[in-house]
Parts: C-alpha cells; sequence; structure tokens
C-alpha cells in the first residue's frame, strides 16, 4: 500500500489540487475570499491544460512519446533530487537583503506595477546570463533541448537551475523594494504565465494571441524563444511584460518566412535522458580539459556558448550575423 500511496500523493501534488480536496471534503470555501486561496484554487489549471493537450494530441493523432519522454524522465527526477534542495535560498536572499531595500513598498495595485517591472528585469538577466555564460547555459540548457513545442517542457529543467535563478531574481526585486508579499504574489502569476507559454499547437495553434501580440509576450514569442535558427536565438528573455527586450534590443517576434525549429545547435539525441540533461556539462568539461593554459580554460566556463579559444566562433551572435549577411546577398543576387 505503501507505493501506491506515494503515486497518490505525487498525483495530487502534479496537479495541485490539494486545496480543492480540503474544501470539498470539509464544506468550507471561505478561503476563496483570501489572496492565498485563490492562488492555490488557480494552481491546477497549468497541469490541467496539460492533460488536455496530450489528449487532444492523441485524438488529433498527433501523439508521438518522444515529444513527452524525456520531459517526463526530467520531471521525475528533479521531484527525487529537489527533496534535498532546499527553497532556504529565497529566503536567505530576503533576510540578507531586505534591510539594504532602496524603497520600502507594500501590498498595492501601484507598487504591484512597480513590482511587476522590477521583477521582469531580475528575471531578464537571470535568463540573459542563462544564455551568454556557458557555466550558466549547462543549468539551463535542459529546457531548450527539447525539440517539440508542448506544456511539458516547463517541467524540463535541470534542478540547480531553480536556486540559481531564484537568487538572482529575488535579491534583485529585495534590493530594490519589493517586499516579500508582493514579491510571491508576482511568483505566482509569472510561474502561472510562464508556463502557459509552453503551450504546444495541440492547443494552441496560431500562439500570437491577436492584438496582444503587440503588448505582451505570447507564447509566440516564446516558441521563438526556443528556436535555434539563427534568426531566433537569444531573444525574448522576458516572461510576460516585453519592456526589457525592447530596451535591450532583443525582442523578436515570429516570422511567417522563417519556421521555428526547436532545440538547441549541439547535436545531441533528443530522447536520451542523459544527454539532454547532462549533455552540455559534458561538453564543457570536455573544451576545458582541452583548452591550452588557465585562460582558455577560464574562458571557456564564463564566455557564451560557442565560444572557441581558436577564434572559430559558433556564438549565437555570430550564426545570426552570418544569417543576416547571407539573406541580404541572396537579396541583392535576386
Amino acid at each position: 500500500m505503501g507505493i501506491f500511496r506515494i503515486l497518490y500523493d505525487e498525483l495530487i501534488s502534479f496537479f495541485g489540487i490539494e486545496h480543492w480536496l480540503t474544501m470539498f471534503k470539509t464544506g468550507n470555501y471561505s478561503s476563496l475570499h483570501t489572496v492565498d486561496g485563490l492562488v492555490s484554487a488557480i494552481s491546477p489549471f497549468i497541469p490541467l491544460l496539460l492533460v488536455i493537450e496530450f489528449i487532444r494530441a492523441i485524438v488529433n493523432k498527433r501523439m508521438r512519446s518522444s515529444h513527452y519522454k524525456v520531459t517526463f524522465f526530467i520531471y521525475i527526477f528533479n521531484r527525487v533530487i529537489g527533496r534535498f534542495v532546499s527553497i532556504a535560498a529565497v529566503a536567505f536572499c530576503i533576510g540578507l537583503f531586505e534591510k539594504y531595500a532602496v524603497v520600502k513598498t507594500s501590498f498595492t495595485w501601484y507598487w504591484l506595477i512597480y513590482g511587476y517591472i522590477i521583477w521582469e528585469f531580475a528575471h531578464f538577466i537571470y535568463h540573459y546570463l542563462g544564455h551568454k555564460v556557458r557555466l550558466f547555459w549547462c543549468l539551463h540548457s535542459t529546457h531548450h533541448a527539447p525539440e517539440n513545442m508542448n506544456l511539458s517542457v516547463t517541467y524540463a529543467h535541470f534542478f540547480l537551475e531553480a536556486p540559481y535563478a531564484d537568487v538572482i531574481r529575488t535579491s534583485i526585486c529585495i534590493l530594490l523594494g519589493v517586499n516579500p508579499p508582493l514579491l510571491f504574489f508576482i511568483m505566482f502569476i509569472d510561474g502561472t504565465w510562464g508556463a502557459f507559454i509552453h503551450v504546444g499547437e495541440n492547443v494552441l495553434k496560431d500562439a500570437r494571441l491577436g492584438f496582444m501580440n503587440q503588448l505582451i509576450l505570447t507564447p509566440s514569442h516564446h516558441r521563438v524563444h526556443h528556436a535555434k535558427n539563427p534568426m531566433y536565438m537569444d531573444t525574448n528573455f522576458c516572461n510576460l511584460l516585453n519592456i526589457w527586450d525592447r530596451v535591450f534590443g532583443t525582442l523578436q517576434p515570429e516570422r511567417k518566412d522563417v519556421n521555428i525549429e526547436y532545440g538547441i545547435t549541439r547535436k545531441m539525441n533528443s530522447n536520451s535522458f542523459l544527454d539532454v540533461y547532462f549533455g552540455e556539462i559534458t561538453a564543457l568539461v570536455r573544451d576545458v580539459k582541452n583548452a591550452p593554459g588557465l585562460k582558455a580554460k577560464f574562458l571557456y566556463i564564463f564566455m557564451p556558448p560557442g565560444w572557441s579559444h581558436t577564434g572559430e566562433h559558433r556564438t549565437a551572435k555570430v550564426l545570426r550575423r552570418e544569417f543576416l549577411e547571407n539573406k541580404d546577398n541572396n537579396k541583392t543576387i535576386l
């Protein structure tokens, strides 16, 4: 019976329906009048949408086990390993930096606007570093390895990425005055939207969301972010508000003349859990080992993915420049 109890608890936890079960058992729905209660009540939205996406893929005969297999294994692996990784990093950053906050905020609508802009800035920094520093890319690449976009991809993360991301985002937000209750509320909004923007074509074929595509970052923008096309690489780092992508010139809409190709540029076996999860770490270790001298070894760790001590760089910036130059040359010839 023990194994069935564990499986039952895992299913309840995955779907986030503990709060609903408690309300059904007690008949007390008063918690829905509180922010925490509403947050808990909305939690099942993404897992249920994933199930709908999965069913529609089967009904439409577009179901491929390879689209979900590795992300499923990653989720299970992270659930096991995650039990030994404390979320105390967030609490530590709050305790360490709150007294140095440059402003004091409260849980009001106008501070929510301020807090969300700051959160997006912090998210942009973490996400940008995850693409531009090879060590951090080793943590983030697991999320980009799937070669198909669906809601299961939102669960595909290296287990150390969350602590790394939360330390950066929490530290910046707390130092800039986003108080903890406001921060946790923003984290919930961001987490829900951040999961939804991974929705696949089985649920949402045109992911531009109409006029919303001009105002916020839609699933279409995030599909672009997950592309390995040179035109699309290292763009759309924000999550909901596109303000910082506009400021730093990394906003890239989906183009009708450039079909999205998902995955990463390194040759890999996308059906192998080990290659998806540890492949970039293995590649980095190999490059550092073979690099001549301490300087080159150091640079391999902290320069962007694709950097080479030989000068034959294949970074996203170089690939994008070459793609645009070739496109311009083709236009000239025509």
